[in-house]
């Protein structure tokens, strides 16, 4: 009997033109059917995704379908996991795609070598350049590949305006051992798990090889920030500021914690003053990141020393002047 190498964990919602093509990209791997499940996590779509894909499910043995009512993109990824036998783990967003013949390669070599974390390639790219690549695939290249701490990936390859969860292949084993879950019902849920990941894994693999292709230029969830997605972005910062409390970490280490917090931070800042068209609103969303964290506090530099200086003693006035001057340089052009 093969073991269950991999588990692929797609969560579906509101993805009918898009959900096709990706389970139609996993199973253009070079990998045996019954060494790998596919799990589809219908998060209560109201929309035709799960009919597209009907055939898909009935031609296909190793794909296991979970339906539950709406609760969000985190709890739709919890699920599948705590579903989840493979050895490695794949969480793909639906609207996606795997690059052609990547997986079984990369697969081989984890369960080989049995790293907490493969973190692989990933490429953007829209409608069109999707449609040119299937037409012009081409096989891949031998895999090129250095063996990191979690804490030289955190140091070295982590863009905290980038912590993707799809471009890694988690072993499971790491991810029960250290209870290491996605936080539920918030957007942004990426950049607590991702840092949480790599501040915890011991032995992994950096491949310089593409496994994922990030659709972009179609909606999908709203990249505006609203007062509930304002909050969210509060909680995001809390759970990632809080990941210095982990025991043994290096100055260096905490160091990097602190300046990629306070790059959310910032953003969250920049969307509250150009989103955010309320004033009550902008006042909700910045006390309650000081309610989830009361002791956030940045000083490398002279920017971070600034702006902390400023949200912490004129929180207020310090966005509505952001505001007004934006609005100011908005009419003169």
């Amino acid at each position: 009997m093969i073991m269950t190498q991999l588990s692929i964990i797609i969560p579906v919602y509101q993805v009918e033109n898009y959900i096709r093509a990706c389970l139609e990209s996993i199973y253009r791997q070079d990998m045996k059917e019954d060494s790998f499940e596919v799990i589809v996590v219908n998060d209560g779509t109201k929309d035709r995704s799960m009919e597209v894909i009907q055939d898909i499910i009935k031609k296909h043995s190793n794909i296991i379908v979970i339906n539950q009512e709406n609760q969000g993109l985190s709890m739709a990824r919890n699920n599948g996991m705590a579903k989840a036998k493979g050895e490695y783990i794949l969480l793909v967003d639906s609207d996606d795609l795997l690059a052609d013949k990547c997986l079984s390669p990369l697969i081989a070599e984890a369960c080989r070598q049995k790293p907490d974390l493969v973190v692989a390639d990933f490429q953007k790219m829209n409608d069109k350049d999707i449609e040119d690549t299937l037409l012009n695939n081409t096989l891949p290249v031998s895999l090129n590949t250095e063996e990191k701490s979690g804490w030289s990936l955190l140091l070295e390859d982590l863009n905290p305006r980038q912590c993707y969860v799809w471009r890694t292949i988690y072993r499971r084993e790491f991810l029960v051992k250290n209870n290491i879950r996605f936080v539920p019902g918030i957007y942004y849920e990426d950049i607590p798990f991702t840092h949480e990941c790599f501040l915890k894994a011991d032995r992994c693999l950096r491949v310089h090889n593409l496994l994922y292709i990030y659709r972009i230029g179609h909606a999908s969830i709203t990249t505006a920030i609203n007062t509930k997605s304002g909050k969210d972005l509060a909680i995001t910062i809390a759970k990632t500021w809080a990941l210095r409390n982990i025991d043994g970490l290096s100055t260096e280490i905490i160091q990097r914690i602190c300046d990629n917090v306070f790059v959310s931070f910032s953003v969250l800042l920049y969307a509250i003053v150009h989103d955010v068209k309320k004033a009550t609103d902008r006042k909700e969303i910045l006390m309650h990141l000081k309610k989830v964290a009361p002791d956030l506090r940045f000083h490398n530099g002279l920017k971070q020393k600034i702006v902390y200086f400023l949200y912490r003693f004129i929180p207020i006035t310090f966005i509505e002047t952001r505001v007004l001057l934006t609005r100011i340089a908005q009419k003169k052009q």
